[in-house]
């Protein structure tokens, strides 16, 4: 199964984010590389909240994921919520 994951991001949240971006960075290619983390990303004009595409048995391991994001942790995410994808095309 798929799931995303949506952030709602703070006010200036890409020049906020410098701080903790390499920490962030670093932290989902570990997901990456676990196969469990698809695609990431914000969303553009406004930046105002991101997408981050899972890939997994249980939406927990997005919920993993945003629970101890540095992002998260250091308040620049106003809100976040896990929906399950129901992918058609393209889940080969």
């Amino acid at each position: 199964m798929y799931y995303i994951l949506f952030y709602k991001t703070v006010e200036d949240y890409v020049e906020k984010r410098i701080s903790y971006r390499e920490e962030h960075l670093q932290y989902a290619r570990t997901f990456q590389k676990k196969g469990s983390l698809v695609l990431a990303g914000a969303l553009a004009d406004p930046v105002d909240g991101a997408l981050l595409v899972f890939r997994g048995e249980s939406p927990e391991i997005a919920r993993e994921f945003a629970r101890n994001d540095p992002y998260v942790k250091n308040g620049l995410i106003t809100g976040w919520e896990v929906r399950e994808w129901t992918v058609v095309i393209g889940n080969e």
